[in-house]
């Protein structure tokens, strides 16, 4: 999407999407470390703080994220999960909200970014399903019966090919559309109606982040489904 002036633009030797992509991601560490931080130095680590804290702050959003996603999807055996696609879901938001200052351009606009988020995904929850199953992982794409172990492969793998593009332009196109709506209504009008698309956009954002996490962690249950059947 292209801005009239953004300040990652003037990062040298980066493209602007990956500047912004490594700023937040850079945000987020000091983050995650000062929280970190705030827990060592606690009393007592499992007590939470008394006031406001970015330690709270951070323990609030795990245990909503545990809640609404994890758990609903995946069962309470899923928590061994909450630490990537925590990560993964709040990377995407903070992008997809730091769109929304002037003078920032979000990353996940950018097909680069949201391609190398939905191979991200497709390699992950891949690698869960042959850490749950083994090599006995790869059965299901091959169906129910022998004989028709040909064409339902043949379907398995295009199936599975498509996801990580599916899941890039779903996020890639939405906060394109989003943010280049935002920059006209910005400067046709300056005043009310911004403020409406403002808040439109954030509401954008965190569904666009929350389904492209839910999608992640879908693909995932239907990768360890086999193992957990067989577990039980």
């Amino acid at each position: 999407m292209e801005h009239g002036f953004t300040w990652m633009s003037y990062v040298p030797l980066l493209p602007e999407h990956t500047a912004t992509a490594l700023l937040v991601a850079i945000l987020l560490l000091i983050g995650a470390s000062l929280a970190g931080r705030q827990i060592g130095e606690a009393t007592d680590p499992v007590v939470p703080d008394g006031g406001f804290s970015l330690r709270n702050l951070f323990e609030i959003y795990l245990e909503g994220f545990q809640t609404m996603l994890i758990e609903p999807v995946l069962g309470a055996e899923g928590r061994k999960y909450l630490p990537f696609y925590a990560s993964l879901f709040l990377f995407i938001l903070v992008n997809n909200l730091l769109g929304l200052i002037p003078g920032f351009s979000p990353a996940t606009s950018n097909v680069n970014t949201t391609l190398g988020l939905g191979i991200l995904s497709f390699v992950m929850y891949n690698y869960y399903g042959f850490k749950a199953s083994g090599a006995s992982y790869l059965k299901h794409f091959l169906g129910p019966v022998i004989w028709m172990a040909p064409l339902m492969g043949t379907l398995e793998i295009i199936d599975h090919m498509i996801r990580p593009i599916t899941l890039n332009l779903r996020l890639m196109m939405n906060m394109f559309a989003d943010h280049l709506v935002l920059d006209i209504f910005t400067n046709l009008t300056y005043l009310v109606i911004p403020v409406v698309f403002l808040a439109l956009g954030t509401f954008v954002s965190i569904v666009q982040s929350y389904v492209f996490t839910l999608l992640s962690l879908v693909y995932v249950g239907m990768a360890t489904t086999h193992h957990d059947e067989e577990h039980h």
